[in-house]
């Protein structure tokens, strides 16, 4: 019915500097639809995918349907192996959290599962990481602290065919 208006190129910064604050303001379906503007002008503009990324993980808690799927579909997009690892740990630290949030039935056991993905990604982007960058290791901290505070973050318990047959 409508169509979209394009952006022009000079806009570019002030609108990132927009969805950043929009962000910050907890409306990340605004922040999301700053950065596919920007994208539709700059495929490969880093700071809009990275604030696309963000924007749609801060969707999780919400249950924005197709947020994951979104999220991981911006994550090859990602300029070299450092980002693509550090924000893989990300996507899957931040699910940990909404499904703690979210709780029932085995909320412990998936973030649990979520929060090991998080961090051997945070691992490997640790070996990548640039001169300076311990970002990886702020965030697998945080994991860490995560599990401490937690205790219902444990792994599922193992079926075997004993069990099974009991």
């Amino acid at each position: 019915m409508f169509e979209l208006k394009p952006l022009t190129r000079e806009a570019i910064p002030k609108a990132l500097e927009r969805a950043e604050r929009y962000r910050l303001l907890n409306e990340p379906l605004e922040a999301e639809s700053i950065c596919l503007d920007v994208l539709q002008v700059d495929g490969d503009s880093q700071p809009a995918l990275v604030m696309l990324l963000l924007a749609l993980t801060d969707q999780f808690d919400d249950h924005v349907p197709d947020a994951v799927h979104k999220a991981r579909e911006v994550l090859p997009r990602l300029d070299g192996e450092y980002a693509r690892a550090y924000y893989t740990g990300l996507v899957a630290e931040r699910r940990a959290k909404a499904r703690l949030r979210l709780g029932g039935p085995g909320s412990g056991h998936v973030a649990y599962e979520l929060l090991n993905q998080a961090m051997t990604c945070y691992e490997t982007a640790e070996r990548l990481r640039p001169p300076g960058n311990d970002d990886a290791l702020l965030r697998w901290n945080a994991c860490v602290r995560i599990f401490d505070r937690h205790p219902q973050i444990a792994p599922a318990p193992q079926e075997t065919a004993e069990t099974l047959l009991e």
